[in-house]
């Protein structure tokens, strides 16, 4: 039985976390090293960190902040954020990130996973996508915008590319929270063989197990704005998760 895991998103800009959707001003946390050990603390399996910088000075201090997170953590950490050629995969592994993020990159730049998959290995890339129902059918977004590309097509050849595990962002659930978007994931899980991390949507513990216990094949929950304002303690999840049935590594 696959463990499941447990995922939270810091996305960063000016060295403030920032909770999914929502402005600069509408949250007040530790900075993203303290909030990262609290999460590892708590029995976090994997972090994941967005850098939503918008100056390459503001790129620089993300980089400073994410070597001295690598040597505070000791759990995976995904990284992206300005993704776009081999240099910045470099970039990234250089200062301790296990694994790249690709999102509007892999969009703009159809031949970035595969050349990455080929120079670091399938295992260090991570195609994260947005996605939305559009006329009843998934779209991939970027930065809001609908792309028109067909989002189970455009996932497939990703991962036939090279991507080694997916994020799968569902739009029509972000920030909702009243629960993940079962009918997307499901139809990822179906149509792809490396691990699909689900993210959109999670508001409560039930959320979590329902995801889980109904999508045996998704290998991993991720979720922000639920853990930054501790609707959802991991520990406390992971306990419930483990009373479910369901293959998780808790904290007694």
């Amino acid at each position: 039985m696959i463990t499941k895991r447990i995922i939270p998103c810091l996305n960063v800009r000016n060295e403030k976390v920032l909770p999914a959707g929502t402005g600069e001003g509408a949250f007040h946390a530790q900075s993203p090293i303290e909030l990262a050990l609290k999460y590892v603390e708590q029995g976090a399996d994997e972090l994941l960190f967005y850098d939503l910088s918008t100056s390459a000075e503001d790129r620089k201090a993300f980089m400073k902040m994410m070597q001295m997170v690598t040597r505070s953590v000791f759990i995976p950490l995904t990284v992206g954020g300005g993704i776009t050629k081999l240099s910045d995969f470099e970039r990234i592994l250089a200062c301790g990130g296990d694994k790249v993020s690709v999102k509007a990159g892999a969009v703009k730049y159809p031949h970035l996973v595969e050349e990455a998959a080929k120079k670091y290995g399938d295992q260090c890339v991570v195609l994260t996508t947005d996605v939305k129902m559009v006329k009843g059918a998934y779209h991939v977004f970027v930065h809001g915008q609908d792309t028109g590309l067909d989002a189970i097509e455009f996932i497939r050849r990703s991962v036939g590319n090279g991507a080694g595990e997916v994020v799968v962002n569902s739009l029509n659930t972000c920030g909702g929270k009243g629960g993940f978007d079962l009918p997307l994931m499901r139809k990822i899980c179906e149509e792809v063989t490396v691990p699909v991390i689900a993210s959109g949507g999670a508001g409560t513990q039930e959320d979590f197990a329902r995801l889980f216990q109904s999508i045996p094949k998704i290998d991993a929950a991720l979720a922000s704005t639920a853990f930054h304002f501790e609707d959802v303690k991991i520990d406390e999840l992971k306990n419930y998760l483990h009373a479910k049935g369901l293959n998780v590594r808790h904290k007694l």
